[in-house]
């Protein structure tokens, strides 16, 4: 490939940067603030988000949509959800048609709670139909820079597209599985951010190895029912985008939404934990959608639904817990 644009340099964004350099000839960085966008090309690194980690010679950062866009054959989309559709928008104008758009952000948008696939589509389509495709699965952005191996999932309807973006990005470091079900695979990224938190929760209040493997088998099952009443498939929840996104969020101690349930835990209000966070957690805004989602199809989501009082600071994370365990048996 000779030109590869990564739209959002962020800490994930950076991380594909320098991950897929290798696999092209110049990377196109948009990066929004001028500062940043100055350190990159001078000193080789974000200092504002992996200043830890060498930006290759052919990644070239820029703050216009125009220059970063020009002649890119496939362009990778890394915002937060909050910012896709306002990036995509500003950005159409440049875009080719012919180009394919890899949407690797995890989150569903606030008010809509559109998938960003549907975003990017909504978005675009008045213009041209995207070739689009997901890029998702267990990936803590520190450790995709630093080099070590990922296994991550490409995802579109259409098996074309799915397969030019594996055979284009993958390799060592990330080894990339095509997947048809781009609804599975988003829906899996976005809503195991809500077990995250509860999986910080459980930390924070010192719980053991039990309470967690329970923790993370009834989130899958309540992240499964969603995603399959949404249109997704259960055997897509089961492999990477999934169950093995769902662990690494669960329990490393790099995942942010995890932390933020560890210092719910400790007390402290949802408004002063994210007032100290310099990235988003994207499970906050997540939580509350899923529960509108589940509502709208009739799916039950407890853990979810006992999240959103804790987030809210109508119930602690205590008392969340009780609920949790007094709940009427069922079959599993």
């Amino acid at each position: 490939m000779e030109t590869l644009a990564v739209v959002g340099a962020g800490s994930w964004g950076t991380a594909l940067a320098i991950a897929l350099a290798p696999k092209t000839t110049r990377l196109h960085l948009w990066v929004r603030e001028h500062e940043i966008a100055e350190t990159i090309n001078r000193k080789r690194r974000n200092m504002a988000y992996l200043p830890d980690f060498p930006i290759p010679s052919n990644v070239e950062a820029f703050t216009g949509y125009e220059d970063c866009l020009h002649g890119a054959e496939m362009v990778v989309l890394a915002p937060p959800s909050h910012a896709m559709r306002r990036l995509v928008l500003y950005a159409l104008p440049w875009l080719r048609a012919d180009a394919i758009l890899v949407s690797a952000t995890k989150g569903l948008e606030e008010n809509t709670h559109a998938r960003m696939s549907e975003v990017i589509t909504e978005v675009t389509s008045t213009a041209f139909q995207p070739r689009l495709a997901v890029l998702s699965g267990p990936s803590f952005a520190k450790e995709v820079a630093a080099g070590e191996p990922a296994a991550l999932v490409v995802a579109s309807r259409d098996a074309d597209v799915a397969r030019t973006v594996q055979e284009a990005l993958s390799g060592n470091p990330l080894r990339l599985y095509t997947n048809d079900d781009p609804v599975g695979v988003e829906l899996g990224a976005s809503l195991k951010n809500v077990i995250a938190i509860a999986a910080g929760v459980c930390a924070g209040l010192g719980l053991g190895s039990n309470p967690r493997a329970a923790l993370v088998s009834r989130g899958l099952a309540e992240i499964t029912r969603l995603a399959v009443a949404m249109g997704g498939k259960p055997q897509t929840l089961a492999g990477l985008a999934g169950l093995g996104d769902l662990v690494l969020t669960c329990m490393g101690d790099l995942s942010r939404n995890r932390n933020l349930g560890i210092q719910l835990a400790k007390g402290l209000a949802l408004g002063e934990i994210l007032n100290g966070m310099t990235m988003v957690a994207e499970g906050v805004n997540t939580t509350f959608a899923a529960l509108e989602l589940a509502q709208s199809v009739g799916v039950e989501m407890p853990i979810t639904a006992q999240m959103a009082l804790v987030l809210k600071g109508q119930r602690t994370p205590e008392a969340a817990l009780r609920e949790l365990m007094e709940r009427m048996p069922r079959p599993e």
